[in-house]
């Protein structure tokens, strides 16, 4: 199976709000699922953007089992993970370009393919997120705050002390453990290219 068909068998068994549909079509008409997830970090190669998404919603089930247990479920529904863990990063779609570079390989200078950032929507990073989803289904409080935050320490938002984000993850647990999912899947599931 590939990983746009995961994905999507995914995103369909799990996803059944108003909208969602449409969400999807949506995205298999973008770049989703042949984006990079970064320019040069984690998943920077084509189609690493659809992967680190099903590795972030892998990851928080994951972390909800170990958190909550077998009954993680009566703390947040099956969807609400598939949501949150899937869409966190939306915000990457039509976002990425290929240019070339100068290099300098064995003493030549050559010219290499690297992935650079054209936002047409400078929205944020998490709030652009939300801002796209809600274009097409509503969100709960809890996956709005969670897409969001995901980010945690490094959204730029809070880099300068404010708050508001340890009160997010006091109130909303949830919250913290989507940022962990995404930075267990970065860090631990995914390989930065050479």
């Amino acid at each position: 199976m590939t990983v746009k068909e995961e994905f999507i068998e995914v995103y369909k068994s799990k996803i059944m709000r108003d909208g969602s549909i449409k969400l999807l079509d949506w995205l298999e008409k973008s770049d989703f699922f042949t984006a990079p997830a970064s320019t040069r970090r984690h998943s920077a190669y084509e189609g690493g953007l659809a992967k680190h998404s099903l590795n972030v919603y892998m990851r928080l089930i994951k972390l909800l089992e170990s958190e909550y247990g077998d009954n993680w479920k009566d703390t947040v529904s099956e969807e609400s993970v598939a949501i949150m863990g899937l869409l966190h990063d939306i915000c990457k779609v039509n976002t990425y370009v290929v240019d070339m570079r100068n290099v300098k390989v064995d003493g030549a200078w050559i010219q290499k393919p690297y992935y650079k950032v054209e936002d047409s929507l400078p929205y944020g990073h998490g709030e652009k997120s939300v801002y796209m989803i809600s274009g097409f289904m509503r969100l709960t409080r809890e996956e709005a705050l969670a897409i969001n935050w995901h980010m945690g320490e490094y959204d730029n938002r809070v880099m300068n002390g404010s708050y508001m984000l340890s009160d997010v993850f006091y109130k909303y647990p949830i919250c913290f453990l989507t940022h962990l999912a995404d930075l267990t899947a970065t860090y631990l599931d995914e390989e930065v290219p050479e």
